[in-house]
């Protein structure tokens, strides 16, 4: 069923979220150290602040401050606090969010609402690829959210294609909760084993970590590889620790869709002015509902446009476009502007290739250099020239290239602790 409040026009979602910005900016001005410091500094009178428009009169928080001064963004005593989580720390140290009971609940609305968006009822059975231990989020946000859907839940976990065909066979689950490029793995061992994937129950896979879409919504080459092998329904999803909430796609295919009952939701330039609609901006939030560590304008650094146009599934919600890049990844080379998402959609599009990680860093001019290490099972003849060509082909430039055994990549791309593949690795 679709909240009330995202079938409503945009006009009405916003009078709905001005009615909660004093409600969060009285919270914060009494609870948060950072904030009432952040208000007192810059002289601001938190009761001007009625509208959407004049959360342009604040500062915004950025990624440095959260790490630095962690602590006084938190808003609760230690005897509130349910669970403790922390960020992934891909860009700096990890940040820790205490989550009180009214979070969790919170959490589990924000999923449930989301995999119904995602075309889920309580008939179906998800098998959970993602893990609920190392202070991770995002499995943890997943169970609750299936299980207030009343939809059952098969808590296998990441890797082990094993486990995973034996699980299916077992419990006929309906869907994956999974990082895409797993499923090609799935897909491998299957047919290494005999196992007949296309007729199994699932039908469908909620797909987290990875671009499926590219910027017109068609199928990024990760995406359209899984479906040429396996005719289930893919759905991208967009979330973050710092906001506990998830811009998940519908059937439509066109965009994650905004719950504006959770977040508001800004998308900013470099100079921290609106972008126009269908322009990348970095995705800015603002937590509503959240009572353990609410933010206001926190730019995520992710990179993003977005769309208003009402949507065929019957919500008016704002939609976010596939992610661009992050700003700090932004890679300037030989006059070139790249992000990694770029740089993987055509490796995975080369035969041959059958893991990587890319690398960039300073070279001895002071200009960003990039080093892609590829784990390949052989070396066909004029290889490194044929990948360089795609390169060139579609981005202008070609990046360094270097062959590795697999399995060293494998390990690469799996660090210790690490809780998601790593694929990316800034030495600059």
């Amino acid at each position: 069923m679709i909240p009330l409040i995202e079938t409503k026009s945009l006009a009405e979602q916003k009078m709905f979220q001005e009615q909660q910005l004093p409600v969060l900016l009285s919270y914060l001005k009494e609870h948060s150290l950072f904030y009432a410091d952040l208000f007192k500094k810059h002289s601001i009178d938190i009761s001007a602040i009625k509208t959407l428009e004049d959360l342009q009169q604040l500062p915004v928080t950025t990624k440095d401050e959260l790490q630095e001064r962690n602590t006084d963004f938190i808003c609760v005593p230690q005897n509130k606090i349910i669970d403790y989580i922390t960020t992934s720390g891909t860009l700096g140290d990890p940040v820790l969010f205490p989550m009180t009971d009214k979070d969790l609940d919170r959490l589990a609305y924000n999923e449930c609402i989301s995999f119904e968006c995602a075309g889920s009822t309580k008939e179906d059975v998800f098998q959970l690829m993602t893990t609920l231990d190392k202070r991770f989020m995002a499995g943890l946000a997943y169970f609750l959210g299936i299980r207030k859907l009343g939809a059952g839940v098969v808590r296998v976990g990441g890797g082990i294609p094993e486990l995973q065909w034996d699980t299916i066979r077992r419990i006929n689950p309906t869907a994956f909760v999974t990082v895409p490029s797993f499923l090609l793995k799935l897909i491998e061992y299957a047919e290494a084993n005999g196992i007949d994937y296309r007729n199994t129950s699932i039908t469908k896979a909620i797909c987290i970590g990875e671009s499926l879409r590219n910027q017109d919504f068609s199928l990024t080459t990760l995406g359209q590889k899984i479906r040429d092998k396996w005719d289930i329904k893919l759905y991208s999803t967009y979330a973050s620790t710092e906001m506990s909430a998830a811009f998940t796609e519908c059937a439509a295919g066109t965009g994650g869709h905004h719950h504006p009952e959770l977040v508001i939701v800004e998308f900013l330039d470099e100079d921290n002015k609106p972008v126009k609609e269908g322009e990348p901006g970095e995705v800015t939030i603002t937590t509503l509902g959240v009572e353990g560590m609410p933010l206001l304008r926190f730019k995520t650094g992710d990179l993003c446009s977005h769309y208003s146009e009402p949507c065929s599934c019957g919500r008016q919600t704002i939609r976010l476009g596939p992610i661009v890049g992050r700003t700090k990844q932004m890679i300037k080379y030989k006059g070139t502007t790249l992000y990694p998402p770029a740089l993987y959609d055509i490796l995975n599009n080369i035969e041959g290739v059958k893991n990587y990680v890319v690398e960039v860093f300073t070279n001895e001019i002071g200009t960003d250099e990039i080093l892609i290490r590829i784990g390949c099972e052989s070396i066909p003849e004029n290889f490194e020239k044929d990948i360089k060509d795609h390169f060139r082909a579609k981005l202008r430039v070609a990046p360094q290239v270097k062959f590795e055994d697999i399995d060293i990549i494998n390990k690469i791309q799996f660090p210790e602790l690490s809780r998601k593949p790593v694929v990316f690795f800034d030495k600059r």
